[in-house]
């Protein structure tokens, strides 16, 4: 049985997926917060820039399902990122209902700027791995993701 930073044991939490996920996700989220801090940005922002960057002129609402987003919270942080000059958003030619997302060179200028830094920081992290285990860690991690259970 394994012991926690402080030397105490983990008990039956030693052998729990989801207790090591979730403590491996949190140190993944406040070195990201660090690592970005004077960017302004944040994870969710830089998911939905990055969405957009793989898929120009992608539906708003596309863009919100792909990242398990709800609508009404994506419409804000949209806004969020049109107020910043990242994002262009026009009516969609194919759905005068929807709205399609571009990236604004600044906006393409923040994506690669941030994500250097998480390279740097995942690096950081990740550096006691292979380059096949970070492989198979994303892997069997996405293998997890697409058995996401509707509530």
């Amino acid at each position: 049985m394994t012991e926690g930073n402080d030397g105490i044991a983990l008990g039956v939490l030693d052998g729990l997926m989801g207790y090591h996920m979730r403590r491996a996700s949190a140190v993944f989220a406040g070195d990201f917060s660090r690592a970005v801090a004077d960017t302004g940005m944040r994870q969710v922002l830089f998911g939905i820039l990055s969405i957009i960057a793989a898929n120009p002129g992608i539906n708003q609402g596309n863009v919100g399902r792909a990242l398990g987003i709800q609508r009404a919270n994506m419409v804000a942080l949209v806004n969020d990122l049109v107020d910043r000059g990242l994002v262009n958003r026009e009516t969609a030619a194919d759905d005068r209902r929807a709205f399609a997302l571009n990236l604004t060179p600044a906006g393409e200028e923040s994506v690669a700027a941030v994500l250097e830094r998480i390279r740097v920081h995942e690096d950081a992290l990740l550096s006691d791995l292979s380059a096949t285990e970070r492989a198979d860690l994303v892997a069997l991690l996405a293998r997890i993701e697409a058995k996401e259970v509707s509530a």
